[in-house]
């Protein structure tokens, strides 16, 4: 679907399902999204079976998934997204009440491409569903060294995986560096790359491993030993 933006250019609209087993919650959310010219909610669950049944039927770009629901959980029903392929193009932004750093680490090692909880200020919201719809993760760097050196270092033992051996020598370098936390910009600095050219090597990596984005190279670069918390300071 498209919208009518600024100048009269076509604006593709987001579509955006929401998975929650409280009626108001959701009643909340369709009111703060249908106000967007470029966001449209196509559908609502309440709880995370009938979120991957609209997710195949539907095919958002977006889902809003709580995490506590009854019959299957937000983290569950976002495993099954994230595994079939025919729902690659889908986005799980995770929301809960709880801003634990186990619940980010859970949602993150289940495939969602953001956390959000559900007390945050409605522009955090729009600017969530933008990001992941891009195909970018809600990851900030600090929350990258925060989060994820602690809990990827300790959730299991690193396990080398025979996908890193499609790397060349360069985008080791740089998957080492986005697992650090460090944006593009600061890669190309390190590496005396172009911006545009860490971007590209990040983007390449991505796609020869089949992760989604980059919060899951982040993981995968712990869970392969690739590197280890503490490495880069």
């Amino acid at each position: 679907m498209t919208a009518t933006g600024p100048g009269g250019r076509n604006v593709r609209r987001v579509r955006v399902v929401l998975a929650d087993d409280q009626m108001l919650v959701r009643a909340g959310f369709r009111s703060i999204l249908s106000d967007e010219d470029d966001i449209e909610v196509v559908g609502e669950a309440a709880n995370g079976a009938e979120a991957v049944a609209l997710a195949h039927e539907l095919r958002p770009d977006v889902v809003l998934m709580d995490i506590r629901m009854p019959e299957v959980d937000g983290l569950a029903a976002t495993e099954r997204i994230v595994a079939d392929e025919r729902l690659s193009d889908v986005r799980v932004v995770i929301l809960t009440t709880f801003d634990v750093d186990d619940y980010v680490y859970g949602a993150l090692r289940a495939g969602a491409s953001g956390f959000l909880v559900k007390d945050t200020e409605p522009m955090e919201l729009l600017h969530a569903i933008r990001v992941c719809a891009r195909g970018d993760a809600l990851i900030s760097p600090t929350v990258t060294r925060r989060l994820i050196a602690e809990f990827a270092g300790r959730a299991r033992q690193p396990e080398p995986s025979p996908r890193l051996n499609a790397l060349t020598d360069r985008e080791r370098e740089v998957m080492g560096l986005v697992g650090a936390g460090l944006t593009n910009d600061e890669i190309a600095r390190r590496l005396v790359l172009s911006p545009a050219t860490a971007k590209t090597h990040v983007s390449r990596i991505m796609t020869k491993l089949g992760v989604r984005d980059r919060a899951q190279l982040v993981i995968l670069a712990y869970e392969t030993g690739m590197i280890t918390p503490g490495w880069l300071s």
